[in-house]
């Protein structure tokens, strides 16, 4: 029982602090959706703003869900395609320190999204 404990709340942490950290970065994008400001990078070439949509869908509103442990599977693969645009398409000529950061959100939500949400979840009630 004892173990079950630890695993629901390291899967907690990892789920709330990941999307936690997640959400100082989406937020500034949710603003600049939300004022009209759809100037933003395209870099699989869909358009800025498909783009700006897209990436506050998952660095805002997904992580809002995970927060809550809510459809959290599925809401962590849309951060985790993000990650992965994000370290081997913008960063890709940039140096590890500089992806390093897309690359531990990558593996977190990759590890949330098939680990799940663990008991302290919406998901689990």
């Amino acid at each position: 029982m004892k173990n079950t404990l630890l695993k629901d709340l390291g899967l907690a942490l990892l789920r709330i602090g990941s999307s936690a950290l997640l959400l100082t970065h989406g937020f500034s994008k949710f603003q600049k959706l939300i004022s009209g400001d759809f100037e933003f990078g395209d870099p699989i070439g869909m358009g800025a703003t498909p783009t700006l949509f897209l990436a506050v869908l998952a660095e805002f509103v997904c992580p809002i869900l995970i927060i809550l442990g809510f459809k959290t599977r599925w809401a962590a693969i849309f951060p985790a395609v993000t990650m992965v645009v994000a370290a081997f398409i913008v960063h890709a000529q940039d140096a590890i320190g500089v992806k390093e950061k897309a690359l531990l959100f990558l593996i977190a939500f990759v590890c949330i999204s098939l680990l799940g949400p663990g008991k302290y979840s919406i998901d689990k009630k």
